[in-house]
């Protein structure tokens, strides 16, 4: 999973198909991201000293990663994550609709640096 947290992305499957937000958190071990907006359910909560008031808190729910794509920067439109060198041996998330870099991932390194 290529995501990163503060990454807009489009939800394209679901309830709430078409939603655009912001990663806010990301479970790696369970593949699933939590996104600003997206997913909202009603938590019911009990008196207590955390929460003097008690009654329903409205939170989001993690989603499937497979069922949000990155915005491409370029158009605005869903696209896919790629991978890719640099000349200079950098790492660096690209949009595989455009091109457009999405920011370096690792330094450069001597041995993917191109001749």
């Amino acid at each position: 999973m290529n995501f990163r947290i503060d990454d807009e992305v489009i939800v394209i499957t679901g309830a709430d198909k078409g939603h655009r937000g912001k990663i806010i958190k990301i479970d790696r071990d369970a593949n699933k991201v939590i996104v600003e907006g997206a997913a909202k359910v009603w938590k019911h909560v009990r008196q207590s000293q955390k929460n003097p008031q008690g009654g329903r808190l409205n939170k989001e729910m993690p989603i499937s990663a497979s069922n949000v794509l990155i915005v491409d920067p370029s158009d605005g439109k869903p696209s896919r994550i790629g991978l890719r060198y640099l000349p200079d041996g950098s790492k660096e998330r690209y949009a595989k609709r455009s091109g457009a870099s999405l920011g370096q991932i690792a330094p450069a390194k001597a041995s993917r640096a191109s001749k």
